[in-house]
Order: structure tokens, then sequence, then C-alpha cells
């Protein structure tokens, strides 16, 4: 198998998923995105390095480098040319495209009946103040997050109407999420990992504050997921069409739980330090079967009689 590995950053995640693609025998190709290039003259127009004329089997995505609107969607075509020549991609562009758009992942959970908590998307200040001011007052805030956010960043607590920041710095999109206390005003959430369609491990991210990303300093603790979170982040995942994820929830106050966010591009630095699971070997494990799947040659019809 050709076996591509795009991580255009993260050299934790990178070295993790590389050692493990190795241990399961693949030789994966490191390669950026950012490297590809489209050349129309030449038998094969998409050139991914380190595979010459010929398009890898697979390629497991761990991140897509930033940049300009531009050569984002040129990242993402190249990711979708790929899938429509046959290469198995994990996560795929489509996911990824659904995913990071709060949006369209919000939209997608409540097509499929997924608990979530109420959310909001308005495109001018004045409906999301008029929202605001319906929805929202002072111990009973909308969290406000920005579209293509990420770890907790530019998360804000909107309980009045004036609180909310002028459209150019939300991207002209106000994504309004009802805040879900917890009854023992401890802050704490879950985060759940889904691999080839199974909840795999889980932790507790606890906080000195409302935002408990570990990045952004909440602490991971041991979790034995239970059923009824384990379906639930399952279904999640099903819904948005990732082949592995981070699912985060927190509990609705009834005993069950509401999924927050679907992470097409998950970090795991601090669930590895509370799971015994090898979450970069079961990533690679599941993805090379995917890739074994799809290559492997159809079965020989033997005529009968």
């Amino acid at each position: 198998m050709r076996i591509g590995l795009a991580a255009d950053n993260g050299a934790w995640h990178k070295g993790r998923l590389q050692a493990a693609l190795t241990r399961l025998g693949a030789e994966p190709m490191l390669f950026s995105l950012a490297e590809v290039t489209v050349e129309t003259g030449a038998p094969e127009p998409l050139r991914v390095p380190g595979f010459g004329d010929a398009l890898p089997d697979g390629v497991l995505l761990r991140t897509i480098a930033g940049g300009t609107f531009e050569a984002t969607t040129m990242r993402l075509g190249v990711l979708h040319a790929l899938v429509a020549a046959g290469t198995v991609v994990w996560n795929s562009p489509t996911a990824i495209e659904r995913s990071v758009d709060k949006a369209a992942t919000s939209l997608l959970l409540a097509r499929h009946r997924v608990p979530t908590p109420e959310t909001f998307v308005l495109s001018r200040r004045e409906a999301a103040a008029a929202l605001v001011a319906r929805e929202a007052g002072p111990g009973r805030p909308l969290v406000l997050k920005p579209l293509f956010g990420s770890q907790g960043e530019g998360l804000q607590l909107i309980e009045r109407p004036d609180e909310l920041p002028p459209e150019e710095l939300v991207g002209r999109v106000y994504y309004l999420q009802r805040y879900i206390a917890r009854r023992d005003g401890a802050w704490q959430d879950y985060r759940v990992f889904v691999c080839d369609g199974r909840a795999v491990a889980g932790m507790i991210r606890q906080g000195d504050g409302w935002i408990t990303n570990v990045h952004r300093g909440g602490r991971p603790l041991p979790w034995g997921v239970p059923p009824r979170a384990a379906d639930l982040a399952e279904a999640a995942a099903r819904a948005v069409g990732v082949d592995y994820t981070g699912v985060d929830l927190v509990e609705d106050g009834e005993g069950g739980f509401m999924v927050l966010e679907v992470n097409s591009m998950p970090a795991w630095s601090g669930l590895q330090q509370v799971t015994d699971t090898d979450i970069a070997e079961t990533v690679a494990r599941g993805f090379l079967a995917a890739v074994r799947a799809r290559t492997a040659p159809a079965p020989r019809l033997v005529a009968q009689g």
C-alpha cells in the first residue's frame, strides 16, 4: 500500500501516528498539503510529494496548515480530488468541512436528533441582539463561539445585547449556544474519542474556569465512558460523517448528556495521559483496515456446472 501522512504541524501527534503506522507494517510518506501541486500536462495532474506519477492508496490527515481562504480552499480541493480518484482519506474533506463549520455541525446534529444545547446562528448584529434580549439574561448566558474556532479560543459568555461584538469581529456570523451549567457549580465536561464508529476512550476535563479545554489549562482525568455517553458520541460521529473524532459532551442535568462539538482534527495528548488505549495506534489500525478494504482485489467468480 502507498500510504501518505499529511501533517503540517503538531510534532507530537505526527510522530505518534508515523510510529504507529510503521509498527503496523506501513511505510508512510510524510508530506504537507501545501506541497501538493496540480500539473495538467502530466499523466496524473495531481502531484503528491513522494508518490511520483501515482497517487497514494490512502492519506491519513492530521492537520491542515492555516493560511488564506484561497490556500485553504485549494488544500480542501486536493483532498476532494484524492477521494474522487479512489484514495482513502481520513478524515474526508466533506467531514472536515462539516465539523470545522460549527453551524453545519449543529444543523446535522439537529437533523439526526442528536441532543445538543439549543443553538442560534445569525448574520446580523441587530438580529443577534434581539435574540440575546429574548433568550439570555443575568445568570443564564449564551456562549458566543467563533464559527471556525478550536481549542476553546475566542469563547465569550453573553448575557446582554450590548456585550455582542461588532459584526466584523465575528466574521459576520454570530454562533450562539445555550450555556449548560452543572448543578454543583463545577467546571467540568467530557471528551469521547471515536474511531471507525466506536467509542474507544474518554476523559473528564476539569477547569478553574468555565473553559475546560486542556489547551487552555483544563485537567484531564480518567473516565470510564458510560454506555449512554458512548452511544451519543458514536451517533454524533455518524451524523457528521467523521472516521475519527473527539466528541465533546456536557451533562444535561437529567442523567444524560448533550453534544457540544465534533472535532475532525482532534488532539489527544491530554487524553493519552489518562487512558491505556493507544490512540495513535487505534487510528492507524482503523485507517489501514479501510485502505485494505478499498484496495483488495474483487473476489473471482467461479463458473458452476
